[in-house]
């Protein structure tokens, strides 16, 4: 089978180069012309795609071919695709960076090469003028099977400065697709694990969408740009679909949807705003009613919940505003003690312990959080120590962490997982039908996490 779809990879020589401006921008003003965009994100970023879902009114989905292997990136990409006119992927830190010691593996240019992609990449001019043909020069010659369509020069500060550029861009002949003026209105706020999320600023954040389509707009061509993502080559693969994920081969043989349908609560608003869409796809095909509800506000689960997902977020941000919730905090407890399923990642295991911060939180597990100063980030190979309500014992998956905040214990007395690496150690708590971790996972993975998480609903 072979699909194509007009698509651009936005990558940059680094970090704070001007990506997700670029990226957001571009599917805003092509949003604005009337076409149906598709917005993609390389890596585990769980922020951008929420300024990405906002300028182009699909949801923002992830490729990470760590997380996922390389072989789901163009099905995943397709699923995504489903029916638009362009995407545009935003990629992740500088062009050529992937997971430590993997080599290019999970870098904007392995997937962009599996997406059989033109890559787009923003320079960062500020400090810059002639010296822009040599950065630019090295990330076209460095990997052949990386085709850079053209460059756009982002904080450009006058007339003549953009002249000195356009005129050093001529002798490495590659296409100047835009010029980006330095406009503080399009900053987004950051604080330590990355932008502002969109659900915690929608106003403002609407705002800096609708100028960073102005910008690009004004300053890029759309038309140019167009026509290089219409020569995106085809994939030759079928689109990745949840049901029929969880009905290959190896997994349940009945058909979810002739069984009775568990409800399953999924938290979100502004506190837990980290999650993958295809983790709901895949517990409603296989046979939950999936309905959100917010910590914050809500102060019951839903009625007849049978299981609980938690994912990340920020409640560090939100504690007094969680722990003041006794009731909701009460029904959590009280679910999980019945044994019913509950899984909880990262955001979602602070939120179970007995405090985070010194103020009292659910008191599932018997731990405590606190905020620190120290970064916990990257990819892990990890493994489940025993049977739990996601997992086999034994089962490998791949994840990811990223995080401020330590819990101490750090595991309990049956832990989630083992890590092979940086270090070999285990981590997070298996406790009756709790799963509790700092890990974020892809299910695209294992689609068998959400098929065993749904029939332990089903039978708790």
């Amino acid at each position: 089978m072979s699909s194509s779809v007009p698509r651009l990879v936005i990558a940059a020589p680094a970090s704070g180069s001007g990506k997700t401006t670029v990226a957001t921008g571009l599917m805003a003003a092509f949003a604005a012309r009337g076409l149906a965009v598709s917005p993609h994100k390389v890596g585990p970023d769980y922020i951008d795609p929420g300024y990405h879902a906002l300028a182009s009114g699909r949801a923002g989905r992830n490729l990470d071919a760590y997380l996922c292997g390389p072989d789901l990136v163009g099905p995943l990409f397709l699923h995504g695709a489903r029916g638009c006119d362009i995407a545009v992927v935003e990629g992740v830190m500088g062009l050529f960076d992937g997971a430590a010691g993997e080599g290019e593996l999970a870098s904007t240019a392995h997937v962009a090469k599996l997406l059989r992609a033109p890559v787009v990449l923003v320079v960062d001019a500020s400090s810059q003028s002639r010296s822009v043909a040599a950065l630019v020069h090295g990330f076209t010659s460095w990997d052949p099977e990386v085709r850079v369509g053209g460059v756009i020069l982002n904080k450009v500060a006058s007339d003549r400065h953009e002249w000195l550029l356009r005129e050093a861009m001529e002798q490495v002949g590659v296409p100047v697709l835009g010029v980006l003026r330095r406009a503080p209105q399009v900053d987004t706020p950051s604080r330590h694990l990355g932008l502002v999320p969109v659900a915690e600023r929608r106003e403002e954040a609407l705002g800096a969408v609708a100028a960073m389509a102005a910008q690009v707009s004004e300053g890029c061509d759309l038309d140019a740009l167009m026509k290089l993502a219409q020569g995106a080559g085809a994939l030759s693969c079928a689109a990745w679909d949840a049901a029929e994920a969880v009905s290959s081969p190896g997994r349940h043989p009945s058909r979810p949807h002739e069984r009775p349908r568990p409800r399953v609560a999924v938290a979100g608003g502004e506190a837990f705003t980290f999650s993958y869409a295809e983790h709901t796809e895949l517990l409603t095909a296989a046979g939950a009613e999936v309905v959100p509800f917010d910590p914050l506000r809500d102060e019951e689960l839903p009625e007849g919940t049978s299981g609980l997902v938690i994912g990340g977020g920020f409640p560090e941000m939100y504690v007094s505003e969680l722990s003041a919730n006794e009731p909701l905090r009460k029904a959590v407890a009280g679910l999980a003690e019945s044994g019913a399923p509950v899984a909880a990642e990262c955001a979602g295991l602070l939120y179970l312990c007995r405090e985070l911060d010194g103020q009292p939180m659910c008191g599932v597990l018997d731990a405590g959080a606190r905020m620190t100063r120290r970064l916990t980030l990257g990819y892990r190979d990890a493994v489940a120590v025993g049977d739990s309500v996601l997992a086999e014992a034994g089962t490998r998956m791949r994840g990811h962490e990223f995080h401020r905040t330590a819990v101490e214990p750090g595991s309990g007395p049956d832990p989630a997982w083992g890590f092979r690496s940086p270090e070999r150690r285990v981590e997070g708590f298996v406790r009756r039908g709790v799963h509790a971790s700092y890990l974020h996972t892809h299910w695209a993975s294992e689609p068998g996490v959400a098929l065993r998480f749904v029939e332990r609903c089903r039978t708790s």
